[in-house]
């Protein structure tokens, strides 16, 4: 994120990510929240229920029996016409799979926050980005949030985003689990009043009414199924040119301008590392010292995973010899693990592209080091010298 100029009266205040969820979720004035706990999100509905306990949020809190249910309550709250949300992480979200895909093709509003976590097993509670990476093709809108301010900022943008008449597609909020869900950190939250003005009650599309009974979800095979998908793949391309607005909309009430893809020394780097969450950070601190002692590097981080800002990180990656693709995660059997793709994806018909190598890091989260990356910016620099990528895949910090 830009440096941000503070506008209006914000206060400044420390909360954990999974609190400042939360907080964005109750001035987001929800309807309807379901709620389920599992580590590291549990904390996000505790804190839920203690506003609607307190009377602070006038909200149906639906605690139910597991996530696969948290998610039907939220699909059935949503094309009813309730603002609604919930969250969830790992083995939870992969019970909610079937439901993932009904809810974007119903196009409900849903809004959840994802603790990232690894899936089992062995049993993890920490970070990897196995769930979101999981569900990136079930037609969710996916931001990743790389520190607590963000994940405040893209919850409140995630509904407004979702709710757009052009738009009407569920939204994720990635935050590293334990890294941000747990970590403490100052942000400046906005005053209610700011927060109504950019997000005004949900004025729905669909209402259940009893007395004009429709359906939702019907049977449909190779008639019209084809058809279906197409249109809602159509749709899904209008959620990328809105989020653009609300970004710039969301900077004139807070001073913090947000775009899908995040640079920095890349205006004259010769290698890169691209990386997604929190992980930025450490990148750039990296960065920045070998940038002063001459080294051409630069970091790319990603805000929004999905749609996949492809043109934009093209752009970004301009001139750059070789770059390194770090993924959290890993795709058995793949030629690449998932970032990998989608970046090697961006460049198939680019007549200039960079070399790729994929760097593995962070299983169950395991720190990154800033030693992990000066070898990833030693194994990009590499490379370029050479023109040869000799490993295409390499694991930082496993023993």
């Amino acid at each position: 994120m830009a440096q941000a100029v503070i506008v209006g009266k914000q206060r400044r205040t420390g909360m954990t990510g999974n609190e400042a969820v939360a907080y964005a979720v109750k001035q987001a004035d929800v309807d309807v929240i379901a709620a389920y706990p599992i580590t590291p999100q549990t904390i996000i509905v505790e804190r839920l229920a203690d506003y609607v306990n307190n009377g602070e949020l006038n909200a149906s809190y639906v605690p139910v029996e597991s996530e696969h249910s948290a998610l039907s309550a939220c699909i059935g709250a949503s094309i009813a016409g309730a603002r609604v949300f919930t969250a969830s992480s790992s083995q939870g979200l992969a019970l909610m799979w079937e439901m993932l895909w009904i809810a974007s093709a119903l196009r409900t509003t849903i809004v959840m926050a994802l603790a990232n976590r690894a899936l089992s097993a062995p049993i993890n509670i920490h970070c990897s980005h196995d769930d979101a990476y999981a569900c990136r093709d079930t037609g969710w809108i996916q931001f990743f949030a790389e520190n607590v301010q963000e994940a405040y900022d893209l919850t409140l943008m995630a509904f407004r985003v979702s709710e757009d008449k052009r738009v009407l597609f569920p939204s994720i909020i990635n935050l590293d689990g334990f890294i941000l869900s747990h970590g403490l950190e100052p942000l400046y939250v906005l005053s209610d009043e700011a927060v109504r003005e950019f997000l005004p009650p949900k004025d729905p599309v669909f209402h259940i009414d009893p007395a004009k009974p429709i359906t939702f979800n019907p049977l449909v095979l190779f008639d019209y199924y084809f058809e279906f998908k197409k249109v809602q793949a159509e749709a899904f391309k209008n959620a990328y040119p809105t989020i653009l607005e609300v970004f710039k909309e969301y900077e004139k009430i807070s001073g913090r301008k947000y775009a899908p893809v995040k640079s920095f020394g890349m205006e004259d780097a010769e290698v890169a590392v691209v990386v997604l969450g929190s992980s930025a950070g450490t990148a750039r601190y990296v960065a920045r010292q070998l940038r002063e002692k001459g080294e051409r590097v630069g970091v790319v981080s990603l805000t929004l995973y999905r749609p996949f800002p492809a043109r934009e990180l093209v752009e970004a990656l301009s001139g750059v010899k070789a770059v390194v693709v770090m993924d959290r995660s890993y795709s058995f059997g793949s030629p690449g693990a998932q970032l990998f793709m989608d970046v090697a994806a961006a460049f198939i018909n680019e007549a200039e592209r960079p070399l790729l190598i994929n760097a593995i890091y962070g299983l169950g989260g395991r720190d990154l080091m800033p030693e992990h990356v000066r070898e990833a910016f030693k194994l990009a620099q590499d490379v370029a010298k050479t023109g040869k990528v000799i490993e295409r895949e390499v694991w930082l910090g496993v023993r």
